[in-house]
């Protein structure tokens, strides 16, 4: 079992004003044909962005920082009492003391741009990969951005609006809206169909509460998967799990849904839940939850759920792309383990140190998580569940998203 270690506190990167270009155009075939397929890791805290091989010894080629802007949105929320007040909200809240100034992040088809949600900034912005520059900027509604998802064919992004239980659809390459829809309390994670036909989207309710044991659960909010039309924006359903968990004699498990991934055929969703060291599997034909995986604890994590980070024991769930192997983040308990998908048996446990996403390589082969403890990313192999190789990044990593950029991008000038 990995032994704990405390988290680490970085000082937040300086950041320089640049100025606005004009939007990224659509990809053309020998633009297309020139680009290189790379991992983008987001510093939540220092407000840069780390651009990594997305295969091998994920090298690092770049680096882009993602408040250029920085001093321009600190004088509106200075200016504005009600979004200060949500400002250090959030700073005292869930970011642990610190600023979110990076949640998510996908680029855009030509390579030419990232598009990067901001909570502390309440906001979503197209960064311009060649200058640094904002090509355009869309405010959420409420006061906080959260967790992005992008369309099979890379042309929109929806973002959750954590404090207005709204997910804004925009297009990825001029930040029009296309279209919103209402969530649950706090929307959280958001998927695509691989179709583009619907959008499902968890909202997790108030995570940054103590009212934590579970006789106090129907504080925390109204926690639902809330699936929409990807064209309409319209409801097709709601998935609650609150019965699905009591009539498996879960009744002391919280029901709010976090990181989940879809199965290839997409009729099984694999999720987990705020406190739980585990995962489900749900199927969405019979709508039931089939299985359920608890994971090791480690001995030096407490059990008070109350030091959980924003209620996440587990954070973070990905899978291989042949569908045999599941990738899971053990966040409060630092580790991370794959677990094959049949048998639902974990592999090693591969210390990491809060790790707090994972996602797939380039090539499908590896597993990588984010270290957000110790400011890394780890790779680990998806075939043996051996850790192949830890990568250094910026302050507090969490997303790990694939991306592209031109084969002879190099970072911009700051």
């Amino acid at each position: 079992m990995p032994a704990f270690r405390p988290r680490h506190l970085g000082a937040l990167a300086a950041a320089v004003a640049l100025t606005v270009t004009a939007p990224a155009t659509a990809a053309t075939a020998a633009e297309a044909a020139a680009l290189r397929e790379v991992l983008f890791v987001g510093n939540n805290w220092e407000g840069t962005a780390d651009v990594l091989r997305s295969t091998g010894d994920l090298a690092k080629i770049g680096r882009i920082n993602v408040i250029p802007d920085k001093d321009a949105r600190m004088a509106e929320i200075n200016a504005d009492p009600i979004k200060w007040i949500y400002f250090t909200a959030i700073r005292n809240g869930v970011g642990e003391g610190h600023d979110q100034f990076v949640d998510d992040m996908y680029t855009t088809p030509d390579g030419a741009s990232v598009v990067v949600s901001r909570p502390s900034f309440a906001d979503v912005v197209s960064i311009n990969l060649s200058t640094g520059a904002i090509n355009w900027r869309f405010p959420v509604s409420g006061y906080r951005s959260d967790h992005m998802a992008v369309s099979p064919d890379g042309t929109r992004v929806a973002v959750s609006a954590s404090t207005s239980n709204t997910v804004h659809v925009l297009d990825i390459s001029t930040g029009k809206q296309l279209g919103k829809f209402t969530t649950g309390d706090k929307p959280h994670e958001n998927i695509f169909t691989k179709d583009g036909k619907y959008i499902y989207n968890m909202a997790i309710g108030d995570v940054n509460t103590d009212t934590d044991a579970p006789w106090l659960d129907w504080t925390k909010g109204d926690r639902r998967i809330t699936v929409v039309d990807a064209t309409t924006y319209q409801q097709v359903k709601v998935i609650d799990m609150r019965p699905k968990l009591d009539a498996i004699g879960l009744t002391d498990y919280s029901d709010a849904v976090r990181p989940a991934v879809f199965s290839p055929d997409e009729s099984k969703l694999y999720f987990q839940v705020s406190f739980f060291n585990g995962f489900f599997e749900y199927d969405l034909a019979t709508d039931k939850i089939t299985r359920t995986k608890t994971l090791p604890k480690n001995p030096a994590t407490s059990d008070d759920r109350t030091t959980f980070v924003n209620d996440s024991r587990h954070h973070g769930i990905s899978m291989s792309p042949d569908g045999t192997k599941l990738c899971v983040a053990g966040t409060m308990d630092d580790y991370a383990t794959v677990v094959n998908r049949t048998t639902l048996q974990e592999g090693p446990l591969v210390t990491a140190s809060k790790p707090y996403w994972a996602t797939v390589s380039g090539d499908g082969k590896l597993c990588v998580v984010s270290e957000s403890g110790t400011d890394q990313v780890t790779a680990i192999d998806f075939a043996t569940g051996q850790k192949t190789v830890s990568v250094p990044v910026g302050d507090h990593p969490q997303r790990v998203r694939l991306g592209h950029v031109a084969t002879t991008w190099t970072s911009p000038a700051s």
